[in-house]
């Protein structure tokens, strides 16, 4: 069971890896995923991946204070409304348009209602008490 986990968990990141490029995969959610699969599969490789820049560029900030800057949020999504654009009007047929309007409406539903808008010194201050309270902990 372990070896399925830590194999899935590399399928996660490298899915993860291509999402960053390719918007319509899901980048963070998939790099969840691997982080919870190899905290199952894998002590080591779970270590591993929590070290990696990876999961510090795109994921550290969000787990430990569960939330965004504005100017985060900002970037995201207009990145993601760029290239949803070029997608939606390269794409041949309508099915393809609605699966691309479909995921760019939950990447916004998600990016707007369900991650939390914090300024940055809040979200500075969430992050030194986070790492105070893990210091603490060990």
């Amino acid at each position: 069971m372990n070896g399925i986990c830590v194999v899935l968990a590399f399928v996660c990141v490298g899915l993860g890896a291509i999402g960053i490029v390719v918007p319509i995969l899901p980048t963070t959610p998939l790099f969840l995923a691997a982080a919870v699969l190899f905290a199952k599969g894998s002590k080591r490789f779970h270590q591993w991946f929590l070290s990696t820049k990876l999961y510090r560029n795109h994921l550290e900030d969000l787990v430990i204070t569960r939330s965004m800057t504005k100017k985060s949020k900002l970037t995201v999504l207009t990145t993601i409304t760029v290239l949803f654009t070029i997608g939606f009007f390269a794409a041949p047929i309508w099915h393809a348009k609605s699966v691309i309007a479909i995921v760019a409406a939950a990447h916004y539903y998600v990016f707007l209602f369900r991650i939390r808008t914090v300024s940055e010194e809040e979200k500075a201050r969430q992050k030194a008490e986070s790492k105070r309270r893990e210091k603490a902990s060990a």
